[in-house]
């Protein structure tokens, strides 16, 4: 069963990328302004989706795609922290991540004369998400002032199948595509594309937490020193608690090194 389910996806995926290959991105960008109510094509589209282990490391990551498809040169990641947010809280974070950007982009003044020029402002916001994450962008971007931007919500099918996508916007009843459209597997690739890179983030800060060693962060004490503590006390959880006195007996710390560590754990720097 598994393997039939594997090859499955796989005949889906395949599909999906045929059939958007066979559609220009203009002709796709087209799709997606009939198919979500928008007065022109849009040309930008940006696509949020967070990711995070049990609520640590999280990520928020938006990607940007365009007539010329994918923008990366625009793409942004956000990291996501804050007594506000509690472990796992999905709203929060995509709260946090659309609030930061779009407080930003009401600030700054866009050239509306060059029509040439690829724009700072979305035309349509896609969110990884259902019902709860599409409120809570168009709060968002309420609040931000920026109410002439369509969102849209996209919900993955029961036990996440493709081409079952459910999806939310603003005065509509939510719906779904028809299994074969190429405005889905566009979509899709636009989600899957979100998902990846905020994927691949997480896993690049998750990878660096792990390695990051806190006697790293004091500046003034060198590569030797870092070695010859660790070497002392087995730790850095234990040089953190040692005291004054002890680290100024380590082997090739002077009393002035032994005095940085103590005054920066200390301090819970």
């Amino acid at each position: 069963r598994e393997l039939i389910e594997h090859a499955l996806t796989n005949a889906r995926q395949t599909l999906g990328r045929k059939l958007a290959e066979d559609s220009s991105q203009e002709k796709l960008l087209a799709a997606l302004g009939g198919l979500f109510g928008l007065p022109t094509p849009p040309r930008r589209v940006e696509v949020y989706d967070n990711s995070h282990t049990g609520g640590t490391q999280a990520i928020g990551a938006m990607i940007v795609a365009g007539p010329a498809g994918f923008m990366k040169a625009h793409y942004r990641t956000f990291n996501i922290a804050g007594e506000a947010i509690t472990p796992g809280d999905d709203y929060a974070m995509m709260r946090q991540v659309l609030t930061r950007r779009f407080t930003r982009l009401a600030k700054e003044t866009e050239n509306e004369n060059d029509a040439e020029a690829f724009p700072s402002k979305p035309d349509l916001v896609l969110i990884d998400g259902g019902r709860g994450q599409f409120d809570v962008a168009r709060e968002t971007l309420a609040a931000s002032g920026l109410t002439n931007v369509a969102v849209v919500g996209i919900a993955k099918g029961a036990d996440r199948n493709a081409c079952r996508e459910t999806f939310f916007v603003e005065g509509r009843e939510p719906f779904r595509l028809p299994p074969h459209d190429p405005a889905l597997y566009f979509v899709q690739r636009l989600r899957d594309e979100a998902h990846r890179f905020a994927i691949g983030t997480h896993r690049a800060k998750r990878k660096k937490a792990f390695t990051t060693n806190p006697l790293d962060e004091i500046a003034g004490v060198g590569p030797a020193r870092k070695r010859a503590l660790l070497l002392a006390f087995g730790s850095a959880k234990a040089i953190a608690g040692a005291a004054l006195s002890d680290l100024e007996k380590t082997p090739g710390v002077n009393k002035a090194t032994a005095r940085l560590v103590f005054e920066h754990f200390q301090r819970g720097d």
